[in-house]
């Protein structure tokens, strides 16, 4: 029995657009943010609240996936988590809560932790198939290619929304940073209204490929024999809201995979989105320090990574922890 070539999502053939006035509402560019702006900075008194909660938790052993927020009392944590939420939502759609008392914890109650102030940005999913809920951030020493994502190597990540090629993307992505790379690993922000807005001015062409169903590279991450590749568009409008999917490698890596040419109008957009989206202008950069949990809003606002050298210590290496966040459809991989 052959195995399915794709998974079609259905999207309509002329999908509606975003209307102009609410693109350039939600169009920042780097000048626009002043880094500081996404601190949610933790006080002594939220620091005794995780304390607190630690020892809460070593006096009641439990799975960690089975910890929830409401089994403490977090009132002040509320508080700062509610606030990056509100960074989240209605500003540059990145929050860096400063941060975990890293050096008095061990690795399984800082992940524990996470694991639980995250519930408060968004109902925790599963990062692959296999259902994993939590996923290490670390430069494993495998070659990047077919299958093996770029989180698991030390190579330029370009601008991209975290399962772009998911059947249920997240809409937000979580990192509590263990370690920070030797050199490196730098963060930068890109608002995806802003890339819009852009090709709609350069290149009206490009943008109304870009709303037409495309091919997606699933990176191998589905059941097995399942569908290789992902149709669904890159932009679309929904509740007066630009939905993004955003990674053209793993478009054209999708053609690739499909054995299919892809057409000159798409191989134009993606060029066109490159050029804009690589204006330094419409960015901004910020480090990730040891103990900072950096959230990120997943439908709206593209994320880069430069390269990093690492530590030679395997004790100091780069190392963070991720959690996905979405309301919609089932917990599961594929919601």
């Amino acid at each position: 029995m052959r195995e399915p070539l794709l998974i079609d999502r259905g999207f309509e053939a002329t999908p509606e657009r975003l209307p102009a006035d609410l693109g350039r509402a939600g169009a920042w560019l780097g000048a626009d943010v002043d880094p500081a702006s996404c601190m949610v900075r933790l006080d002594d008194d939220d620091v005794a609240q995780i304390r607190a909660m630690v020892r809460a938790m070593a006096g009641a052993p439990l799975p960690m996936l089975m910890r929830q927020v409401a089994h403490f009392s977090l009132p002040r944590i509320r508080e700062r988590l509610d606030a990056a939420r509100q960074l989240l939502d209605h500003a540059q759609g990145v929050a860096i809560v400063d941060a975990l008392p890293m050096d008095e914890l061990d690795r399984d109650a800082a992940q524990a932790v996470f694991w639980v102030l995250g519930q408060l940005v968004g109902r925790p999913v599963a990062q692959k198939w296999d259902g994993s809920m939590l996923y290490q951030v670390h430069d494993s020493g495998q070659r990047y290619g077919y299958g093996v994502r770029g989180s698991y190597t030390s190579v330029e990540l370009v601008f991209h929304t975290d399962n772009a090629f998911a059947v249920a993307p997240p809409d937000y992505v979580g990192l509590m940073c263990f370690h920070p790379a030797k050199k490196g690993g730098i963060s930068r922000f890109c608002s995806l209204y802003a890339v819009h807005e852009r090709l709609r001015e350069r290149y009206p062409a490009a943008l109304e490929r870009l709303y037409q169903p495309m091919l997606w590279d699933r990176q191998a991450e589905h059941e097995p024999g399942g569908a290789k590749v992902l149709r669904a568009p890159m932009f679309r409008c929904e509740n007066a809201s630009l939905i993004t999917r955003a990674n053209v490698s793993l478009v054209r890596k999708g053609y690739q995979v499909a054995e299919q040419v892809m057409d000159g109008a798409l191989e134009d957009a993606l060029g066109a989105v490159e050029e804009v989206s690589g204006d330094a202008r419409l960015w901004f950069e910020l480090p990730i320090a040891r103990g900072q949990l950096q959230f990120l809003n997943n439908v709206n606002t593209a994320h880069y990574r430069s390269e990093f050298e690492d530590f030679d210590e395997p004790e100091r290496k780069r190392h963070l922890l991720r959690s996905w966040h979405r309301e919609r459809g089932l917990p599961s991989y594929d919601g």
